[in-house]
């Protein structure tokens, strides 16, 4: 393995590559020192700026929640009618320029340099892209959106006196037809979670791998764009590039410790009684947000790492227990059938144009890219950083594939035995049941429900922890000018902010449906900062193949 170089805390480059020659150092817009026993090493204005707006927003919000909860709902009808169309059509860019990189000679470039061999062996590898695949949104979607779509295809198509549709069935639905319901939800489903958010994340991290490891930058989103504006890139227009990725990640881990904190005071309420309100919501947040803490605290190897492997095993675990006893060969045979559903369906769900489904286009797929457009900081910078060594058809090959495995099995396993109770048991309690209660309802009809609720809970625990410290890692690296190593004492500023923003959204201005209002509000300008990515990520692997 090569040198780290000692400023960036990242391997230098193996071999020939283009490595760009700047007059920028490191750190050099940074501002250092300490107050009292806590230590900073600040980027000046990236910070400044994002971490006094995230403040003033907390008291915006704080103190006038009912002009704030208007403004936000306005935000999200105004973007997702607006630009509905142009989050599919970039989504859909995302996974062409993909496709195309693969099959293109630029395929052949090695991140990390030419002769620069894996950090890890495939199967440590693999792992790691399945743990990055694993999130709050799969313990909280991975029932409830296969029952959603399922139901609301079955229940047909509505129209209502202006001609507008009013349903939530995607595409045509399939009114009274329980198999293609089931065949149309489950592929709706997919959808949402294989190929399109894994191009999204590939892309973000090819971008960050390439100009870190081969470049020589430092691991930040505006190092991508040194190709199309040179020098530039370390003024006022990087600096924009930085704070917008700050606010997307921010809000979007926000939705998600949102998600989290709901179903496991359902989960809670469903088991032991718990009351379910603002009081307990505002406990599990406060809870969780300072057990994250204790994890950020112990730095990565003694916190993340630990509960992600503790995590991945009860994941692991959950999903044979639901599979085994749910079903076996329905949940198997059901499988291939969505895999083949969803290719079948693909074209018109990707289709941005022209379509009456407009609910479920807006509701659900607008807000999907949105969320996870700002996701793709965080989990594109976990993934480029144990992606050193590949080439870059199989990174891209295998990040778009082995993550999109793993959700497809998971919504498959949770999804088809929840449809399956329904159709074939005629058990309704979690079709019937609120979104954040679905999961458990589910278990419910299964043996051990008690015991499977349990590492339910648990499971959306820890998922809310090292989502937490990971991305206030990825916050904080970004937010210090690409260094890797700066003090604890930034990631707990942004550990706690973090808690606030979900606490202040959940309680205070409308609930899950303001957290998505900001996730898909600031979703809206990244993408227009992913877009051209690719063509910097384009440039940048042309020069790298010049000196091979």
């Amino acid at each position: 393995m090569a040198d780290e170089n000692v400023d960036t805390g990242i391997p230098e480059p193996e071999g020939p590559s283009d490595i760009i020659e700047t007059e920028y150092e490191i750190g050099q817009d940074n501002i250092d020192g300490s107050v009292g026993p806590f230590g900073f090493d600040i980027h000046n204005p990236v910070f400044l700026v994002s971490g006094l707006t995230i403040i003033a927003f907390v008291f915006y919000t704080l103190a006038l929640p009912e002009q704030a909860s208007t403004a936000f709902s306005w935000l999200f009808d105004s973007v997702t009618k607006g630009f509905d169309w142009f989050f599919l059509t970039a989504a859909n860019i995302f996974v062409i320029f993909c496709l195309l990189l693969i099959v293109t000679p630029v395929g052949k470039v090695r991140l990390g340099g030419a002769e620069a061999t894996p950090d890890y062996t495939y199967i440590g590898w693999f792992a790691m892209l399945f743990a990055a695949g694993m999130g709050i949104g799969l313990m909280f979607y991975g029932v409830s959106e296969p029952l959603s779509h399922f139901s609301s295809s079955y229940g047909g198509v509505a129209v209502g006196e202006d001609g507008v549709r009013t349903d939530w069935a995607p595409l045509d639905a399939a009114e009274g037809d329980e198999h293609g319901a089931m065949q149309l939800g489950m592929a709706a489903t997919i959808f949402h979670w294989a190929l399109h958010p894994w191009a999204i994340y590939a892309v973000v991290a090819l971008a960050l791998a390439l100009f870190s490891y081969n470049k020589g930058l430092p691991l930040t989103i505006r190092s991508a764009f040194y190709p199309i504006l040179g020098e530039r890139v370390w003024g006022w227009w990087g600096h924009v590039i930085d704070i917008l990725a700050v606010f997307a990640t921010l809000f979007g881990l926000a939705t998600s410790l949102g998600f989290g904190a709901t179903q496991a005071n359902a989960g809670l309420n469903e088991l032991f009684g718990i009351p379910v309100g603002s009081t307990m919501e505002v406990l599990l947040i406060s809870g969780i947000t300072a057990i994250a803490l204790i994890s950020v605290l112990r730095g990565l190897d003694g916190g993340v790492k630990v509960l992600s492997e503790i995590n991945m095993g009860l994941a692991f675990l959950l999903l044979f227990f639901v599979l085994l006893v749910g079903g076996f060969l329905a949940v198997v045979t059901g499988f291939f059938d969505y895999l083949l559903s969803y290719f079948r369906y693909l074209p018109a769900l990707s289709n941005p144009f022209g379509r009456e489904d407009v609910n479920f286009m807006q509701g659900w797929t607008a807000f999907y890219w949105a969320w996870w457009i700002s996701w793709s900081p965080f989990v594109g910078m976990f993934i480029a950083r144990v992606s050193r060594g590949r080439t870059v058809r199989e990174f891209v090959t295998c990040v778009l594939l082995i993550p999109s495995l793993v959700c497809v099995i998971w919504m498959s396993v949770f999804g088809g035995v929840a449809i399956n109770q329904v159709v074939a048991d005629g058990y309704t309690a979690a079709q019937d049941a609120e979104l954040s209660r679905q999961l458990f309802k589910m278990l419910d009809a299964l043996p051990l429900s008690g015991i499977t609720s349990i590492i339910g809970i648990v499971l959306v625990i820890v998922f809310f922890v090292t989502s937490s410290d990971s991305g206030s890692l990825v916050i904080d690296t970004i937010t210090a000018g690409g260094k890797v190593d700066a003090p604890v004492p930034q990631r707990v500023f942004w550990c706690v902010f973090e808690g606030a923003v979900a606490l202040v959204l959940l309680l205070s201005a409308g609930g899950l449906g303001s957290l998505q209002s900001m996730v898909i509000s600031t979703g809206l300008p990244f993408t227009v900062v992913l877009l051209l990515m690719c063509w910097a990520i384009w440039k940048g692997l042309q020069a790298e193949r010049t000196v091979l």
